[in-house]
Formats: C-alpha cells, sequence, structure tokens
C-alpha cells in the first residue's frame, strides 16, 4: 500500500481522486492546509509519502491573461517545488496537465510528444510546469495531460448547459472547437492505472477517446436529458470574444497507454452515460 497525497484535493477532478483511488493510504491536501508555491512547506510535508498526485492549479483561463504572477507561482513554480522535493525523497509525482500547452491548430489527435505552443498565459504557465517537473524529477515525474474535464463536483460545462436549458428556449453553443469531453471518475481510473503497474515515469494524455465539438456535447446532453436537441444552435468562436484564445483543437492521442501494456481510455459517449447515471442526470433536474 502506497502513501499517496494528492494536492488541491477539494477541486473536481481532486475530490474524485481522493474518492475514488482504492488500496492505498490517501491524504488530501487543499491550499489551505498545503500551499503548493511554499518551498518550506511542500519539503516538509513530501518525505512522509511515496507518490505525489498534483490536482492544484490556476485555473481561471481569462484571468490568468491579466494575473501572469498568479498562474506562473501556481502552475510553474508550485510544481517545480513539489518535483524537487519529490527527487530529494524519492517519490513519484503524477501532475495533472493540459491540453492548452499545444497550439490548437492541428487537424490529427496531439501524440504525446507533439511540439507545443500554447497561445494563452494559462496555457504558457501549464507548459512551464511541466517542464519544471520532468527538469527536477526527471525519472519519477508523470505528466498526465487532460481536457474538457466534467464531474459531478464543482463546476462544469454540462452543469453549465443543463442549467441554462431549464430556463432558457434557445443555446447557442459554439462549434468550430473541437476536443475530448472527459470524465473525472476515467481519469481516476487512469492514475489508478499507472500507479498499480508501477508506472514512474512518462507523458500520458488522460482524456475519454473520440472527438466532437461543444456544440456536439451539449446536443448530447440535451439528448440524455430528453429535450429537443432543435434548441441547440451551432455558433462560432468569434461569437463570444473572450481574453484568451480557446485552442480550435484539443484531441489528444493514446499511444502511451497501450505502449506500456495498459488499457486505453473508452470513448467519450460511453464515460458520459455513465456519469449520466452515477449522478450529471441531477444537474437535468435543478438538483
Amino acid at each position: 500500500m502506497s502513501r499517496v497525497l494528492v494536492t488541491g484535493s477539494q477541486g473536481m477532478l481532486g475530490q474524485d481522486i481522493l474518492l475514488g483511488l482504492k488500496g492505498h493510504d490517501v491524504t488530501g491536501m487543499s491550499r489551505s492546509t498545503l500551499d503548493i508555491t511554499d518551498r518550506h512547506a511542500v519539503t516538509t510535508v513530501i518525505p512522509d509519502f511515496d507518490i505525489v498526485i498534483n490536482a492544484a492549479a490556476y485555473t481561471a483561463v481569462d484571468d490568468a491573461e491579466t494575473h501572469r504572477d498568479d498562474a506562473y507561482a501556481i502552475n510553474a513554480e508550485g510544481p517545480k517545488n513539489l518535483a524537487a522535493a519529490c527527487a530529494r525523497s524519492g517519490a513519484t509525482l503524477v501532475h495533472l496537465s493540459t491540453d492548452y500547452v499545444f497550439g490548437g491548430d492541428a487537424t490529427t489527435p496531439y501524440p504525446e510528444d507533439a511540439p507545443k505552443g500554447p497561445a494563452s498565459v494559462y496555457g504558457q504557465s501549464k507548459l512551464a510546469g511541466e517542464q519544471a517537473v520532468l527538469e527536477n524529477n526527471p525519472d519519477h515525474s508523470i505528466i498526465l495531460r487532460t481536457a474538457w474535464l466534467y464531474g459531478v463536483n464543482g463546476s462544469s460545462f454540462p452543469r453549465s448547459i443543463l442549467s441554462a436549458g431549464q430556463t432558457r428556449e434557445h443555446l447557442d453553443v459554439v462549434d468550430d472547437q473541437v476536443g475530448q469531453p472527459t470524465w473525472t471518475v476515467d481519469v481516476v481510473g487512469m492514475i489508478e492505472q499507472l500507479v498499480n503497474a508501477g508506472v514512474t515515469k512518462g507523458i500520458f494524455h488522460a482524456t475519454n477517446a473520440g472527438q466532437t465539438s461543444w456544440h456536439g456535447f451539449a446536443c448530447k446532453l440535451f439528448e440524455l436529458a430528453g429535450w429537443d436537441t432543435d434548441r441547440v444552435a451551432k455558433t462560432t468562436t468569434s461569437a463570444f470574444p473572450r481574453p484568451a484564445p480557446r485552442p480550435a483543437w484539443s484531441v489528444l492521442g493514446h499511444t502511451e497507454w497501450s505502449a506500456h501494456g495498459l488499457k486505453s481510455p473508452r470513448a467519450w459517449e460511453d464515460a458520459l452515460a455513465e456519469a449520466w447515471d452515477s449522478g450529471l442526470s441531477q444537474f437535468a433536474r435543478g438538483q
């Protein structure tokens, strides 16, 4: 049984890791109990654990454009502190990253070693975090990139769409951004695979398989709710200008799973159907 620390444990993914990672001694710490930007605090805590799962992140994509220092502190300096402390203690670091490290202009799934080219401050800070992790703990660090994440806890696209669907007759949803809706519970399963298999290094893409647009995702949610999908109209990214650019293409490849003899991620539609039955449906009932 490994002693596992989950940072950012009060976030949407962090909460599910605490609930779903079985067979290990798991401890969760939120920012109030462990600020990963505090090098001394990190150095003090890490020796008590065999595995550290870093789910702490600055995820306010638009705010990062004007709060660069805050984004880099949490997304780059924090992971650097964790990696350095893990290297000293011999612990394995599992660091959660994002599709935003890529340029978002591809037309085929990004392989794990694809060239990077983040267009936003958020993406740049997350890439800096990846680099810091690999530089400071190269032999015992796993990078897990995820995208389009949703779960029962916290805010998410399904929660927003289903809430809007209860009160609005028509919704305009972007159709020119393509990605992979990914259930937090499936990401936990991917982490569990790596931990139980004894994998200690590498880069993996932790997204569900397949692809769709935000509009396609919204229509699938309406189908599950038994609502008329004609109420969901297609629109473009330019109709909703935001401070930070959004990737037009967020589809990630999964070759490293099979290369390590591990189970590849399942289709996003299958994961969503199970997520619906496991609690997501409550948001269509106003709960």
